[in-house]
């Protein structure tokens, strides 16, 4: 089973109708049936100075999601895409998934930045997403940013049938770490057989590449540039595998979880 990708930066601007120019630019370049995925923070804007929250216009958010839910329904792909939004008065920096049914998917993050920790509320869950793809289901888990340190978080996914593990990121300031971040990310690759796509906001100084990975570890592309940039990746879901999860000695070791939904 085959599944065509496109993995989109662009430079995150505090402006959400600047935001959603550029992602339209990028949907207008799609295909029936591809998975599209865009940086941590793409619609509302994101920032380490945690008070943008305080400038975002609600009603435009809102506007702007359904607009990208309709997008989605009209060019029959499924769109992933990050974002902080307020439910019950609390903030969330969620990603979230539009499908060509207009079902809408949400992870909350769940591990936070130390800047968003006593504004941000954190998610508890670490759902698998059900994605109708041209040639069938496909299996997804979802993370954010700075979650690639959490090893136990992707191979619980793993575990529990993600084929493709999508990495929302916005991660800029200081581009040293950059093979460090990258490092990781083909660690959470190999080490669960799993695909990991991973779109990082365009800066001229990213702490990680926009990235797609193969389940044996191999980069299959990747860019960093302060640009707008897209690549397109045709993913063999065949490679995903439980080869090494199913050699695990866990009766020496066992990833346990209260909560899975």
């Amino acid at each position: 089973m085959k599944l065509t990708a496109i993995v989109a930066q662009f430079p995150v601007s505090l402006s959400i109708q600047n935001n959603l120019n550029v992602i339209d630019s990028v949907l207008g370049q799609t295909n029936p049936g591809d998975l599209v995925i865009f940086p941590e923070g793409s619609v509302s804007g994101y920032s380490s100075d945690i008070t943008f929250l305080q400038q975002i216009n609600l009603d435009e958010l809102k506007a702007g999601l359904e607009h990208i839910k309709k997008e989605a329904q009209r060019r029959k792909i499924n769109v992933w895409i990050g974002t902080c939004v307020k439910v019950e008065g609390k903030w969330f920096n969620t990603a979230q998934g539009f499908s060509p049914n207009g079902d809408v998917q949400i992870y909350h993050k769940i591990n936070l930045a130390h800047h968003e920790r006593g504004v941000v509320s954190a998610g508890n869950a670490l759902p698998i997403f059900e994605l109708n793809a041209p040639e069938g289901t496909v299996k997804i888990g979802v993370q954010i940013c700075r979650e690639l340190r959490y090893p136990e978080q992707w191979r619980w996914l793993a575990q529990h049938g993600a084929q493709i593990i999508l990495h929302l990121n916005n991660a800029v300031g200081d581009d040293t770490y950059q093979p460090v971040w990258k490092s990781h990310l083909i660690s959470r690759a190999a080490e669960n057989q799993r695909f990991v796509l991973s779109a990082n906001n365009a800066a001229p100084k990213q702490v990680s590449p926009t990235i797609a990975i193969a389940p044996d570890g191999k980069v299959i592309d990747e860019m960093a540039s302060a640009e707008l940039g897209i690549f397109r990746v045709e993913l063999e879901l065949s490679k995903v595998s439980n080869w090494y999860l199913d050699q695990r000695r866990s009766d020496v070791v066992e990833i346990k979880s209260g909560v899975s939904q």
